[in-house]
């Protein structure tokens, strides 16, 4: 019976192999024909999966995602930082920053003057493409509003929810925390006039949308996220930090003024009579029942590395884990009779019908790796890694031999659904393990 560490250390290695692939897939070809498409991805891009999906069943995530793509560059950073992927970690870097400041010259009005494109789109797809309306707005600082474009560098036609806030924070923070990493690497020096550039202009939007309602990680609810603001109030702190040796006061005053707001807004959205920060409070003002979600939790793990005021061990952020333990106990049958050291598999929220609704590997990762971050400052570190190590257990449990992960596994059979080869599901295997070595390397000091 192979341990948890052991296996953790083989799936480690598959999952930076498999994750790699996704970035820079120049050599998959994506035919959409319904709209017309054929997609050829660009250097620096990062697609969700690289599994061609067209909803049959699998879906088609064949796009670079503003904030999977970041959460993939940390990653990779990490990889970086442990030794595992030498200087090509920085030709990815150099790659993906330069793919992102091409789209800074997406312009959609330019779609919607020279309309032809449109013919090649079949009539029982013209109903899931933009309108032009829609594609008109897309042009300047609106475009890093974008939910995701395709790998080849424009603009994605089809209807989606947008806009989307998170993206542009998410990145900032990791090159940033690139930044801070590598900058004494010939490589970075290399491409850092441009990293600072993206850096700015990402800083840029976040402060002009941080009041502005968005919707949530999952692109389903239209309002103020926790997640959202929490990343931009720490994207925003960071930056008056990054740019007090860059220069410009009024950003760094500014910047550090919206991030004590946010701040602030955020301490809003604890519910004491619920027991848990709630997720979203909605522009239309009516309650969701997505309130409890697993995106408050990968808001914290997202920040911890950032000065985001000790987030894990704010006794609210642990008291809104227990809950989302228990509210997936109950609801998964994959859950129930669970074999001793074996913890909870974790979904998003409750009532989830996307798929099978049920557990995904980067929730029930993002739970592990939160009680590894708390462990690393606790006084108590052996019961939080126990604690993470029961949750990477219920991941152990339903990953096949051969190491891959896909975005969910059942609530009822633990069978793997969605999206095949999810590049986030093996992003947060790697960041799950950095935070597990982290905190064993404090229970050893305890």
């Amino acid at each position: 019976m192979e341990s948890l560490t052991e296996w953790l250390a083989r799936e480690y290695d598959y999952a930076a192999a498999a994750m790699l692939v996704s970035v820079s897939a120049v050599g998959i070809v994506k035919s959409r024909p319904g709209f017309g498409q054929t997609i050829r991805p660009k250097r620096g891009s990062i697609v969700a999966s690289p599994v061609l999906g067209a909803y049959d069943p699998d879906p088609d995530y064949f796009f670079h995602w503003f904030r999977d793509s970041a959460v993939v560059m940390d990653a990779i950073r990490l990889l970086y930082e442990a030794g595992g992927i030498g200087t090509a970690a920085l030709t990815h870097l150099k790659d993906f920053t330069r793919f992102t400041l091409s789209l800074a010259a997406l312009d959609g009005r330019t779609l919607v003057s020279s309309p032809q494109w449109r013919k090649g789109i079949a009539t029982d797809f013209v109903q899931y493409t933009r309108v032009d309306s829609d594609l008109a707005e897309v042009y300047g600082p609106a475009v890093a509003a974008e939910t995701r474009v395709n790998p080849n560098g424009l603009l994605d036609i089809s209807k989606w929810n947008r806009p989307q806030h998170d993206g542009a924070p998410l990145r900032a923070l990791t090159l940033m925390r690139w930044w801070r990493s590598a900058r004494a690497e010939r490589g970075f020096a290399d491409t850092a006039d441009e990293i600072a550039k993206l850096i700015r202009a990402d800083l840029a939007f976040t402060f002009s949308s941080w009041r502005h309602p968005s919707f949530d990680i999952w692109e389903e609810e239209l309002g103020q996220h926790y997640y959202t603001l929490c990343i931009a109030g720490a994207a925003l702190n960071e930056g008056s930090v990054w740019l007090e040796g860059q220069g410009g006061a009024f950003e760094v005053r500014s910047y550090r003024e919206a991030a004590q707001e946010i701040r602030r807004t955020l301490d809003g959205f604890w519910s004491a009579d619920d027991a848990y920060y709630r997720s979203r409070l909605l522009a239309s003002g009516e309650r969701s029942t997505k309130e409890l979600d697993i995106a408050v939790i990968l808001a914290a793990i997202h920040t911890a590395e950032d000065r985001a005021d000790d987030i894990v061990n704010d006794p609210r952020m642990q008291a809104t884990l227990s809950r989302l333990e228990a509210l997936f106990d109950a609801a998964y049958l994959i859950n129930r009779a669970r074999p001793p050291g074996r913890g909870i598999a974790m979904g998003r929220y409750a009532g989830d019908t996307y798929y099978s609704g049920g557990a995904y590997f980067f929730a029930t990762l993002g739970a592990a790796e939160f009680c590894f971050r708390v462990a690393a400052g606790a006084s108590d570190a052996s019961r939080w890694v126990e604690r993470g190590d029961e949750f990477l257990a219920a991941v152990q449990a339903f990953t096949p031999m051969s190491g891959e992960l896909s975005e969910q596994f059942d609530q009822r059979t633990g069978a793997q659904t969605s999206a095949k080869h999810l590049a986030w599901s093996y992003a947060a295997l790697i960041s799950c393990a950095t935070a597990r070595r982290a905190a064993a390397g404090t229970k050893a000091r305890a």
